[in-house]
């Protein structure tokens, strides 16, 4: 059986051990390249990286990849994950790389690939690439004048997605007079994301943009906030604006230096373009983890809430089948396809702020939408075998269910990534919440043990 080389979020790994070597680079770059080939003319892929040390690594055995099987490149240098899906479809190019392994320490890193209508790519597709890389392609690979060539796009490719990124507020908005303070987590956007902000006319203090291939995402952006809580507070900050090392995920820090969440930022949006009659299909989408006050809230607006499972491909495949225009993840990665085809931690802030300017209030007034829900997550790790189909379990979860009742709400999942079992609950018990958690945690570990 072929092994899989994709995950949940493309390829990801080890910088230089399997699946993350420069050979399997090169094999990805030729299976892309053919898997992509549509008729007799030049093939273009753009190929955008963060930050980490070994995307000097990766990208060329990428480029070597795609030219020999006569595929042209475009090389992006440090951009962010939505620039990349960006440039893919105003470029017309057939393929786009982002070379991230996202909000993960810098020895990870990942390849994640965008067809060239800038989403991601179908299971079918993965299936077809998954399948080539492990084939003897020596017969297909191209020769002569038909070989592919590579050049750099650095500065032609950030200035378009600065533009790009401009044009999503209102012609008529100016940041004139709002102090910015941003945290680009020394990732991909550590550039391009002060430059809009600056040209759209706000003042902006600037930390994570120092990246040295080791410090992505080491004690900043939005996988660690409390540095950019505490520079809000020191510059005095109208609001704070938190990316992680490939920008696709953002959280917004308040004038107070307090973190608003995924959910809260879905809740303005939300709110705002319904009201201006923007939000499509009635609704957002969310998953299962999204709290339950975002629920309610939005209820009592008779805006719809549906849910899908964890990941952003979920929650794109979602969006795109049922014509929604809003979407995203507690953690920050918010989806609006009005604008894009992936989560755009940059655009996200850029309408948070159009709200608050709208509105004419601070970050903490206009953007505290609802009262969190008391929620417990908590996790089990296990070392083999099905735990949570074993009897004591189910009766547990049955009966945690049952004490929570229509007020709250019981999720239990295995972990995509790690052999973990995660445990969430909510409910407006705070109390009860931590029993239910704990009784079910504690008839896994029984099994698990």
């Amino acid at each position: 059986m072929t092994k899989s080389y994709f995950g949940t979020d493309g390829i990801r790994g080890l910088a230089n051990r399997h699946p993350m070597t420069p050979e399997i680079a090169m094999k990805v770059g030729m299976a892309a390249g053919l898997a992509f080939k549509r008729g007799n003319y030049r093939h273009r892929v753009v190929i955008g990286k963060d930050t980490r040390l070994s995307g000097y690594m990766l990208e060329p055995a990428l480029c070597a990849g795609f030219t020999a099987v006569g595929v042209d490149v475009l090389m992006l240098g440090p951009m962010p994950t939505p620039a990349v899906a960006m440039l893919t479809r105003s470029m017309r190019a057939d393929i786009g790389v982002m070379i991230s392994a996202s909000h993960n320490p810098f020895e990870d890193n990942g390849i994640k690939l965008f067809g060239p209508d800038g989403y991601k790519l179908s299971d079918e597709l993965e299936a077809e690439i998954n399948r080539l890389i492990d084939e003897d392609l020596s017969s297909r690979l191209a020769v002569g004048a038909h070989l592919g060539r590579a050049k750099r796009y650095d500065d032609g490719g950030r200035d378009r997605y600065v533009e790009f990124a401009k044009r999503t507020l209102p012609r008529e908005m100016s940041l004139d007079g709002v102090r910015v303070a941003i945290d680009c987590a020394n990732g991909a956007a550590y550039r391009v994301a002060p430059d809009v902000l600056w040209e759209l006319g706000a003042e902006v203090v600037k930390i994570g943009v120092d990246p040295n291939g080791t410090n992505i995402n080491l004690n900043c952006g939005s996988t660690s906030p409390a540095t950019l809580c505490a520079k809000v507070q020191e510059v005095r900050a109208d609001i704070g604006i938190a990316l992680d090392g490939d920008a696709d995920r953002v959280l917004i820090v308040d004038e107070r230096g307090e973190v608003v969440d995924g959910d809260q930022i879905m809740a303005v949006i939300g709110e705002a373009w319904a009201q201006d009659g923007r939000l499509a299909a009635g609704g957002i989408v969310a998953t299962i983890m999204s709290n339950l006050g975002l629920e309610r809230f939005l209820g009592e607006r008779q805006i719809q809430l549906a849910r899908t499972k964890v990941g952003d491909r979920y929650v794109v495949e979602h969006m795109r089948q049922h014509g929604y225009n809003v979407g995203g993840e507690q953690s920050g990665h918010i989806v609006l396809s009005d604008f894009g085809t992936t989560g755009d931690g940059l655009v996200s802030a850029l309408q948070v702020l159009a709200v608050v300017r709208g509105a004419g209030g601070t970050v903490s007034e206009v953007c505290r939408k609802f009262t969190p829900v008391p929620q417990v997550l908590k996790n089990v790790r296990f070392a083999g075998g099905a735990p949570l189909e074993k009897q004591r379990v189910q009766d547990a979860i049955s009966a945690g269910r049952d004490r929570l009742g229509e007020g709250g709400r019981l999720v239990i999942r295995p972990s995509g990534t790690e052999p973990l079992i995660r445990v969430m609950a909510e409910g407006d018990d705070p109390q009860l919440v931590d029993s239910v958690v704990d009784e079910i945690i504690g008839a896994l570990k029984r099994e698990a043990a």
